[in-house]
């Protein structure tokens, strides 16, 4: 829709099973904890993983949700010449400020029929993480909320860790 002109580059939109769904808008808080967390994983993953932020990743020929952060396993078919399919996920991240149950549902649906192995929902307002894994028919099997002092790691990567007051600085 971009290439014939009915959706502008600045549109803040995805698709989801055939809708084109209006994201939300990005706040002060959104924007910073998805730098943090973009950062903070493009330091520690280093040559390990890919990490793209609020860039799309295809999950079926109607559903291409754009989450806030994406860490991509490095594959031989280049990124520039194929999107990032389901395969490729290691853990999406979508921050939610003002999309918190959007996120809970739909977007989480979405992932574990996917079988995104983990997704993780900022909550800015609470400054809390919840961690998604274990995807299934129903939903992802293990979540768990994460707050206060608590570390996250990654499951791709049991050794690259990161705590909340780094993600919430």
């Amino acid at each position: 829709m971009a290439e014939v002109g009915i959706l502008r580059d600045d549109d803040r939109v995805e698709l989801i099973k055939g809708e084109i769904v209006e994201m939300s808008p990005i706040g002060r808080r959104h924007k910073a904890f998805v730098a943090n967390l973009g950062q903070l994983l493009i330091l520690r993953l280093a040559s390990r993983a890919l990490v793209h932020v609020q860039s799309g990743v295809v999950l079926a020929d109607d559903t291409e949700p754009e989450p806030d952060v994406a860490v991509l396993r490095r594959r031989a078919v280049p990124y520039k010449e194929r999107e990032a399919h389901a395969e490729d996920v290691l853990l999406l991240i979508e921050v939610a400020d003002t999309s918190l149950a959007y996120d809970r549902s739909t977007k989480q649906r979405l992932y574990a029929e996917a079988r995104i192995p983990e997704y993780w929902v900022v909550d800015c307002a609470a400054e809390a993480v919840e961690v998604h894994r274990d995807p299934g028919p129903e939903g992802y099997r293990d979540v768990r909320r994460l707050t206060g002092v608590a570390t996250l790691a990654l499951l791709a990567f049991s050794d690259v860790e990161m705590t909340l007051a780094e993600v919430f600085a």
